[in-house]
């Protein structure tokens, strides 16, 4: 192991392993979750709300850690590729290393998970298992991913699952609203996963992996990013124009210049310029991220005002 790795601490290398940038992307669910009990008229148990959140961290970070672990063994992770920590391909971890830690993750989230099974019921150990299983099986198992399920699939785990997850939780109730609430964040959060596929589209043909970006090569791609933004904030105005949520969450208007930003960057995309496409699945993590915080203080308005 070279001078530069040797010097790093583990605690560097996992926070990079986990790609613990990316957990804005499982918190904002969480939050508008917890948003949304707020404004709910029963009991709130806050107390679990702390659990809450360390378990969708837990959850995303096994998920990561099981996708790279994949990846890398498949092939789709190699030199010259964007996706991934690059922990393996730069031989900083070992690939037992990062199963082993997905294995862990998925354990403690497990265990975790069994004090809303006390609390909320059977319920919540099915959601449980339904989040688990999901995620593992993202690149493991079947490997849905290399299927060209992810979008699909991402969208519901991430977006309706784990908002109604936190809503669950924090009150033993549900309804339709909150998966109607849930939309644009399962949209915002597809987005994320679509830019990375876009980006890589290249990679993945050469690895023999099949995603909607793949199969819709990149003309069709580029609609699919711009129909997942517009839907976002589409689905935000008709629900407030139907009463079904406050005007004030149109506060999310408010993210649309960095939205607009990170379509012209996908509009000039060609075949060739996947360097300038490097961060763009980063961009628009922050794009859900800011979304997010905003209908967040937009549902708390609503709650308190």
């Amino acid at each position: 192991m070279n001078t530069t790795v040797s010097s790093r601490s583990s605690f560097s290398l996992w926070l990079q392993a986990v790609r613990a940038f990316s957990f804005t992307a499982s918190m904002v669910p969480i939050i508008i979750g917890a948003m949304l009990a707020l404004a709910s008229q029963g009991e709130v148990r806050w107390d679990l709300f702390p659990i809450v959140i360390l378990c969708s961290l837990l959850i995303h970070a096994g998920t990561n850690l099981f996708s790279d672990y994949y990846d890398f063994k498949k092939g789709v992770d190699k030199e010259g590729a964007f996706g991934g920590s690059g922990v393996l391909v730069g031989k900083l971890l070992r690939p037992n290393q990062l199963f082993i830690g997905g294995l862990i993750s998925f354990g403690l989230c497990f265990l975790l998970g069994l004090i809303f099974v006390q609390v909320r019921g059977v319920e919540m150990l099915y959601l449980g298992i339904i989040g688990l299983v999901g995620g593992f099986l993202y690149c493991g198992g079947i490997g849905y991913k290399y299927l060209a399920l992810g979008d699909v699939l991402v969208f519901w785990l991430m977006g309706p699952l784990m908002v109604l997850g936190s809503f669950f939780v924090l009150t033993g109730t549900y309804n339709s609203t909150i998966i109607l609430t849930s939309l644009p964040v399962g949209f915002l959060v597809t987005a994320i996963l679509h830019a990375n596929n876009l980006r890589d589209i290249q990679h993945d043909k050469a690895a023999h992996v099949r995603t909607m970006a793949t199969i819709l090569g990149l003309g069709g791609a580029k609609i699919e990013y711009y129909l997942l933004i517009a839907a976002a904030y589409l689905s935000v105005v008709i629900m407030v124009v139907l009463n079904m949520l406050s005007p004030w969450t149109l506060v999310v208007l408010l993210s649309l210049p960095p939205a607009v930003k990170n379509m012209k960057v996908i509009s000039q995309a060609t075949p060739t310029t996947q360097t300038e496409l490097a961060m763009i699945d980063v961009q628009t993590a922050q794009h859900h991220f800011l979304f997010g915080i905003l209908l967040s203080i937009g549902l708390l308005l609503s709650a308190l005002l």
